[in-house]
């Protein structure tokens, strides 16, 4: 099959497919139910349209009404199982995560890039919370404010890299944030040169993470591992000399592993 992506518009792209799709991740956790207005809205389709789509997902089982309100019904969960069981590499990962948790006592994850941002796949979390939202498998978080954020971003191809630049909204949630375009672009390019990315108090005040990019035998690229702790429990130092090193080591065992 051709490997060119095909846009709106293009013969063979079904439009119909996408718009239910829409609706579909149109909910989160700060929409989990909505009425036709509202999911309207939020997928800026007209009244009518968004109720055909949330009408046959009913019918299909993936949307519950109550009243005005619809919702998601666990059936939802199957597309996410799919992508999981598909993944061979997710079991052998998760242990390593959960070593590295056992032994630091810290959250590890591993995410993979989608569009602009990072989606968790696989999580190891520590008894401790380190952010407002609860992280698990399943959360986005921007890329351009997340270590394995960036490492990722340094894999693409130039061409994507500057094309994420160009299109990305860069926001201040921290006064470490960085909101200037150039800068950020240094900032994934380091990450690429050194092979790791650290980012600090920048997507959310006491957050400090450290990523490096994690690979199959093949070669394949697998995502970024990361290991995330508070600033004011783990300095820079016990991050480079200690963190570092020991989320390395993981990246290394898994590429054995799936040899």
């Amino acid at each position: 099959m051709d490997e060119q992506i095909l846009k709106p518009g293009d013969r063979d792209f079904v439009g119909a497919l996408a718009s239910g799709l829409e609706v579909l991740q149109a909910f989160d956790s700060e929409y989990p139910r909505m009425t036709l207005t509202e999911v309207a809205a939020r997928t800026n389709m007209d009244r009518a349209k968004a109720r055909r789509f949330l009408l046959t997902l009913h019918a299909l089982g993936f949307v519950k009404r109550n009243g005005r309100q619809f919702e998601l019904t666990p059936r939802v969960l199957q597309l996410g199982y799919a992508y999981q069981a598909s993944n061979q590499y997710r079991t052998v990962i998760q242990q390593y995560l959960e070593d590295i948790t056992a032994e630091l006592g810290e959250s590890s994850s591993l995410a993979v890039l989608d569009g602009n941002d990072v989606v968790y796949v696989v999580r190891s979390a520590a008894r401790h919370r380190l952010m407002a939202i609860t992280l698990s498998v399943g959360t986005r978080l921007p890329a351009a404010y997340t270590s394995m954020g960036r490492v990722l971003l340094a894999q693409l191809p130039e061409s994507e890299r500057l094309a994420f630049l160009d299109r990305v909204q860069l926001e201040r949630f921290t006064e470490s944030s960085i909101i200037d375009k150039a800068a950020l672009g240094t900032a994934i390019d380091k990450a690429g040169e050194q092979g790791y990315a650290i980012v600090d108090e920048e997507l959310d005040s006491g957050l400090r993470s450290v990523a490096v990019p994690v690979f199959a035998g093949s070669g394949e690229l697998l995502g970024a591992i990361n290991i995330s702790t508070n600033a004011a429990r783990v300095d820079m130092e016990t991050l480079m000399t200690v963190y570092l090193p020991r989320l390395q080591e993981a990246a290394q065992s898994v590429q054995l592993a799936t040899r």
